[in-house]
C-alpha cells in the first residue's frame, strides 16, 4: 500500500510531502486511516534538532482516525472503531502501568525512533524504513501502529477534534490537575498558553483555582487564556510577579507554577521559581533541548522554603482512563475543545501551519487529511 505523508529528512529542513510505501499489520497491530492530526510543537522539535531523532521520519504524534484492518491478536479495536491515537503507548502490563502510570510504558522507548514495539518498520521509502513519531506518524493519509496506542471513542465525537486529545489537552489538563495537584483556593501561573498551556487553564479553573494567571508574551495568546477560565494575564515575568506577590498573594508568592512554553531554558525555570511560594510546586511539562543544564535554581531557598520542581510527561495521564474522562467533559459542555483550534490545514500546508505556530497567530492548528474529508 501507498500513503502520502510529511517526512523530515533532516534537521533544520521543511516538512517534505513525498508517497511512501506501507506494510500491512502485524501481530498486535492496525490500520489507521487519519482523519486529523494536530500540529503540536514536539515534532518541530525534530526539526530544529532540540529532540533528536533516526530520520527520516513521517511526523505527527497527535491523530484520530478510523481502524480499517487490524493484524494478529488484536483485542483492544476492531475495524469501524474511531480512535486517538495516545502518543505514549500503554500495554496494561508493564511495571509502569500495572502501577496506575501509564504515561510512563515502556513502549514509549520507541518514540524517537519511531520502530513499531512488535519490532521493525512499516513506512518505507526507496528501499529506505521510515520511523513515525512517537510510534505513529499522523502526518500521513494512514499508517499502521500498535494497538497499544489505540484508545476506542465513540463516534459521536468531531475526530479532528478529537485528535487533540492524543497529547495537547491531557497533557496541560494533566499538568493542572494531577502532576501539580491544583486545589479549591490556589493561585496558580500558566506561563506559556499555546496549545498545551491553555489546557493547563482549564485544568485549573476545573480544579478550583481562585486565580489563575496566564503569562505569555504574545497578545493573542493571552486574550485567548481568558476565554478558556483565565482571571488574569501577564506578558513578562516581572509583571506576573508584581501581580501575584502584590495583588493575589501579597508577600506569598504562587501556589503553582505551570511552565509549558515550547522550549524551556535556564531563564524560563527561574523565573517561574521565583513565582513559586514556600512549599509550592513548580511543574514543568514543555520539553527543554537534549543534553542542556536547564534547571539552575538557588538551592538555599530551594530547601528552606520547601520547595518542590515537579517533571511530567502526558501530565501524568493515564490514557486509557482520562481520554475517555476528557471526552466525557466535553460532552457535558465542563471542557472546551472546539474553541482550541484556530485554524485547518491541508497535509501540504503542514510548514505553513508550523509557521502559523512560531508567529504565535493559532493556539492549535489541525492538519484534516482530505481523503478522510471525503469520506
Amino acid at each position: 500500500m501507498k500513503t502520502q505523508a510529511a517526512v523530515l529528512f533532516g534537521v533544520g529542513q521543511d516538512w517534505k510531502i513525498v508517497e511512501v510505501d506501507l506494510d500491512q499489520p502485524r501481530d498486535h497491530e492496525v490500520l489507521v486511516r487519519w482523519a486529523a492530526a494536530g500540529l503540536c510543537h514536539t515534532d518541530e522539535h525534530l526539526r530544529t534538532g532540540d529532540m533528536p531523532a533516526r530520520l527520516p521520519m513521517v511526523g505527527g504524534h497527535e491523530g484520530a482516525g478510523v481502524v480499517e484492518k487490524v493484524g494478529p491478536g488484536v483485542s483492544r479495536v476492531k475495524v469501524g472503531d474511531h480512535v486517538v491515537c495516545s502518543f505514549v503507548p500503554a500495554c496494561g502490563s508493564c511495571r509502569f502501568c500495572s502501577t496506575g502510570r501509564q504515561n510512563l510504558c515502556d513502549l514509549g522507548a520507541h518514540a524517537q525512533d519511531g520502530s513499531l514495539p512488535e519490532g521493525g518498520f512499516r513506512f518505507h521509502l526507496a528501499g529506505e524504513d521510515v520511523g513515525g513519531i512517537c510510534v505513529l506518524g499522523t502526518f500521513a493519509e494512514r499508517a499502521v501502529v500498535s494497538e497499544y496506542s489505540c484508545v476506542p471513542i465513540q463516534s459521536w465525537i468531531p475526530l479532528d477534534v478529537a485528535a487533540l486529545v492524543s497529547c495537547g489537552v491531557p497533557t496541560g489538563w494533566g499538568s493542572a490537575v494531577n502532576a501539580a495537584e491544583v486545589e479549591p483556593g490556589d493561585v496558580v501561573v500558566v506561563v506559556g498558553v499555546g496549545g498545551v498551556g491553555v489546557n493547563a487553564v482549564q485544568g485549573a479553573v476545573h480544579a478550583g483555582a481562585r486565580a489563575v494567571v496566564a503569562l505569555d508574551p504574545i497578545e493573542f495568546k493571552r486574550d485567548s487564556a481568558l476565554g478558556f477560565g483565565a482571571t488574569h494575564t501577564a506578558a513578562t515575568a516581572a509583571e506576573a510577579f508584581g501581580l501575584v506577590m502584590e495583588e493575589l498573594a501579597p508577600g506569598v508568592g504562587a501556589d503553582k507554577v505551570i511552565v509549558t512554553v515550547g522550549v524551556v531554558d535556564k531563564t524560563v525555570v527561574r523565573q517561574a521559581y521565583d513565582l513559586v511560594r514556600k512549599g509550592g510546586t513548580l511543574v514543568l511539562t514543555g520539553a527543554s533541548p537534549f543534553g542542556q543544564d536547564t534547571i539552575q535554581v538557588d538551592g538555599a531557598t530551594f530547601g528552606l522554603f520547601q520547595k518542590r520542581i515537579q517533571g511530567t510527561l502526558f501530565g501524568h495521564s493515564n490514557p486509557l482512563r482520562d481520554i475517555h474522562k476528557l471526552f466525557e467533559l466535553y460532552g457535558s459542555g465542563q471542557l472546551k475543545l472546539d474553541e482550541l483550534i484556530t485554524r485547518r490545514y491541508r497535509l501540504d500546508q503542514v510548514n505553513e501551519g508550523y509557521q502559523d505556530l512560531a508567529d504565535g497567530v493559532i493556539i492549535r492548528g489541525v492538519v484534516v487529511h482530505e481523503q478522510a474529508a471525503a469520506g
